[in-house]
């Protein structure tokens, strides 16, 4: 499956952003889906996962209560609305498969999309 991120820029702290990762080549319907992200010195992590049907979500404790895991499978597109932006936040973000309940990502990373939260 080929993963393509959009939607990152600089904002203010407080902001908010919506990311979008549209997939390709294969039927996205049937994947669950997460999104993660890599700051500047850090190793990747994870951020946030959907199930193929919407109908279970799962957020990591240190984004939960201000990110939204959302997707249309119609659109083969997954969203992370993220709200009250602080500046940890700053990262590139990746979407990818992912195992359900390991939370493990299992396809080949895109490119990412960068959010840079300002104080």
């Amino acid at each position: 499956v080929r993963l393509v991120e959009s939607g990152g820029g600089l904002v203010q702290a407080g902001g908010s952003l919506r990311l979008s990762c549209t997939a390709s080549g294969r039927t996205f319907s049937g994947y669950d889906m997460g999104w993660y992200r890599q700051a500047p010195g850090k190793e990747r992590e994870f951020v946030a996962a959907i199930r193929w049907s919407g109908i279970s979500t799962y957020v990591a404790d240190s984004v939960k209560g201000r990110f939204t895991i959302s997707r249309d499978n119609a659109k083969n597109t997954v969203y992370l609305q993220m709200n009250t932006l602080k500046p940890e936040d700053t990262a590139i973000y990746y979407c990818n498969t992912v195992d359900w309940g390991t939370y493990r990502p299992i396809d080949s990373w895109g490119q990412g999309t960068q959010v840079t939260v300002s104080s």
